[in-house]
């Protein structure tokens, strides 16, 4: 404790020599400071994901619809934060409202500075919690992809990040009644993940797959994304943004639990990777490269409900789990003639619902007690209450978020029009939506190909 508070009071005299005769912070004021520069870091890993969303999802679609995911993405972000501050926030955490919702913090004002004894700086609170709920909403547009008009992105975020994920957030993090129940969900994988599959489900189902998607007697055509490359580097920087999902979710550096954190995060998602790439490898014959990427996101995506609570072998099994479970599960969708373009029933809804129940399994006494949420698992004696409390909030949050999103959804379908037209699918989503393409270049090079 001494040496972190020389090393802390060394650095902040470094950069504020005024300091030097100032009143010495307090161990309370230090701690708070260090809490809150560690959170805030771990919020720009998160928000620098929304940069993976754009290579994952461009990457595995076609290039006339490049510039149109990337675009769509800034602007729901620029927008969603706009509503999550308006609204959103004080529906999870506002102070006023009940098990069920939160009221209170609308227009959310922190304030400019912060008591040595509040733990963290609230407006850092809530540029974190920010981050996750428009990186549920970004998950959620994998069921739209190439073939949705950019106004239902405008309307959905307005009732996605403005209703819809704070109720859930407030469920399991604001004090809600799955909190009261004990519900483990460490850093999101029903919040988060499950929450964004589960809107994915019900734009994809209203949509109707792609032109060209399904062949009349039923059997599935791969309609390949242009770039993978652009998928793998998307992966990676998913990958290192985790660091600060998971292990930022601590919102404290004082006892090193986020170190095991990362710990157990970069078990998971290995261990994904590799089930997933054998699997495909045994099953196809061949390797597939898309396949080990979706379990790597797999493998991130079931360790996020337990990195705090499970050891490390326990996080290598919920990886192998969840790089295998991705694979088959990609298969179950394309024979349900469901279209998938970005894998996020799989990735986030699978393996967000594997990742879940694992707590009821893995949970270790000791690390229950450190963290401070629900009982031990299954396998260290605490019987079946745990899987219990955690399937109950994945079919409870997961059910709410399908049937609202549904209806929103199938309301804009009626009112508006949900998908582009036939003509406009095929010219692509950069030409006619945006009246410019992602790749001018390539574009005219290939106009000049057929006119030739």
């Amino acid at each position: 404790m001494v040496k972190k508070v020389l090393i802390t009071v060394g650095a902040l005299l470094t950069l504020f020599p005024a300091m030097a005769f100032a009143e010495a912070p307090s161990n309370a004021m230090l701690n708070t400071g260090l809490n809150s520069l560690w959170v805030m870091i771990a919020a720009v890993l998160v928000i620098l994901m929304q940069g993976g969303f754009i290579l994952l999802e461009s990457g595995s679609t076609r290039m006339k619809n490049a510039g149109h995911v990337a675009g769509k993405t800034i602007f729901t972000f620029g927008l969603g934060s706009l509503i999550y501050w308006a609204i959103g926030y004080g529906f999870a955490f506002g102070g006023s409202g009940n098990l069920f919702i939160g009221l209170g913090d609308f227009f959310y004002n922190p304030g400019i500075v912060y008591g040595e004894n509040d733990g963290l700086s609230p407006a850092i609170f809530f540029v974190f919690q920010l981050a996750f709920a428009t990186i549920s909403l970004s998950i959620a547009w994998g069921g739209f992809a190439e073939r949705a008009k950019l106004s239902s992105y405008l309307i959905f975020t307005l009732i996605y990040v403005g209703l819809i994920y704070p109720i859930v957030a407030h469920w399991i993090w604001g004090g809600g009644w799955l909190a009261e129940d004990g519900a483990q969900d460490f850093a999101g994988s029903t919040v988060v993940h499950l929450s964004g599959a589960m809107a994915a489900l019900a734009a994809t189902i209203l949509l109707k797959p792609r032109i060209g998607k399904f062949n009349k007697d039923g059997s599935a055509n791969q309609i390949l994304g242009h770039n993978q490359v652009f998928t793998a580097l998307s992966v990676l920087l998913l990958w290192v943004g985790w660091f600060g999902f998971n292990a930022g979710s601590t919102i404290a550096v004082g006892d090193g639990l986020f170190g095991f954190v990362a710990f157990n995060t970069q078990l998971g998602a290995g261990a994904g990777a590799v089930a997933a790439m054998l699997i495909s490898w045994i099953v196809l014959g061949k390797s597939d490269i898309t396949a080990m990427l979706n379990g790597a996101l797999a493998g991130l995506v079931a360790i996020t409900a337990s990195c705090a609570f499970v050891n490390p072998w326990a996080a290598v099994v919920i990886g192998l789990v969840a790089g295998v479970l991705v694979f088959f599960s990609q298969r179950f969708f394309e024979k349900k003639k469901i279209d998938d373009p970005i894998f996020a029933l799989s990735v986030h809804g699978a393996a967000g619902v594997w990742g879940t129940l694992a707590n009821g399994l893995f949970a270790t006494p000791e690390l229950v007690e450190t963290v401070g949420v629900g009982r031990p698992g299954l396998f260290y004696g605490g019987g079946w209450g745990q899987l219990w409390v955690q399937f109950e909030s994945v079919v409870v949050c997961g059910a709410f978020v399908f049937i609202v999103s549904f209806i929103v959804l199938s309301i804009v379908k009626m009112v508006t029009g949900f998908r582009v037209s036939e003509e406009q699918e095929i010219i692509g989503l950069d030409l006619s939506e945006h009246g410019a393409y992602g790749y001018p270049e390539q574009m005219k090079k290939g106009q000049q190909d057929l006119n030739a």
